[in-house]
């Protein structure tokens, strides 16, 4: 046994030292109005409401992404329902109510720097963008740029209830504005999980006995790949990763319109999206070794 150690074998602790009454006394000698204290209790208040306000925004971002993906779900059903119109108006009320959501993020970032509660709002934003740009492909047939997103997240509002900074009544007369700017980080892992959406679509169009989507999402596939191997590696880490994905997206499409050009006279166009699945497991079993 070391000499160190008393009786018992237990090391003496160094502030076992000091007697009890002692440390009562130092207890009861802090003075709380101090200006010790006081900053203290300032730092403590600060730190708790904004551990407040990123759970707030965390319940924020998963509500965002709910209601996203529901669009997406939706969206889907496209090629298949017979009034696709009717789909995009209620694709687009979804969106609005998105929007509303986001709308309540911006007013919860009035005065804050949204880079430190970046995390918390991210993955609802990257879902916001996948869904907007996969309706906004539907439309148009081509891709949703940063600055359309944007303009959608820009809102107004000429109650005063709804605001939070009021500085005078000329101000209050005028309408409030309020925006959310989506990173361009966030905005290339929305189109590389829209890639995701875009092969689901090749599959069930086909299913519908529609031929030439296939050709045509093979291209607009092909050009997005070819723009995030420039970026490459010298990206966020996030984005070269997705890489991988947007990689395998293309390369099911590329086979659908390969079986479609060289076997589609063989196969009935009842069986064309059963074969197509088929392959893509047989994909995905030779990757995964």
């Amino acid at each position: 046994m070391s000499g160190k150690e008393g009786s018992g074998g237990f090391r003496k602790r160094k502030h076992d030292n000091f007697p009890q009454g002692q440390k009562k006394e130092e207890k009861e000698n802090v003075n709380p109005s101090s200006p010790l204290m006081t900053s203290f209790k300032s730092f403590q208040l600060e730190l708790d409401t904004r551990h407040d306000k990123y759970e707030r925004l965390v319940k924020l971002s998963r509500d965002i992404t709910i209601e996203s993906k529901r669009t997406i779900f939706l969206l889907h059903r496209f090629t298949s329902a017979p009034n696709g119109e009717e789909i995009l108006n209620e694709s687009e009320v979804k969106l609005d109510a998105v929007r509303r959501k986001i709308k309540q993020v911006a007013q919860e970032l009035i005065g804050e720097d949204m880079y430190q509660f970046h995390r918390a709002i991210s993955p609802g934003l990257q879902e916001y963008v996948e869904a907007a740009s996969f309706q906004y492909f539907i439309k148009t047939r081509s891709l949703i740029s940063v600055e359309e997103i944007n303009k959608q997240l820009v809102f107004t509002a000429e109650d005063r209830e709804e605001t939070t900074n009021t500085t005078s009544s000329s101000q209050d007369k005028q309408p409030h504005t309020w925006s959310l700017k989506v990173t361009p980080v966030d905005y290339l892992l929305g189109v590389a999980d829209l890639t995701g959406e875009l092969m689901r679509l090749c599959i069930s169009s086909v299913g519908n006995g529609d031929i030439d989507t296939p050709f045509e999402l093979s291209q607009f596939l092909r050009q997005i790949y070819d723009g995030f191997t420039f970026i490459g590696n010298t990206g966020p880490y996030e984005v070269s990763k997705k890489l991988y994905t947007l990689k395998q997206s293309l390369a099911k499409v590329e086979n659908a319109c390969y079986t479609l050009k060289v076997r589609g006279s063989e196969i009935p166009k009842h069986m064309l999206a059963d074969v197509f699945s088929s392959k893509t497991e047989l994909i995905d079993q030779e990757e995964a070794f």
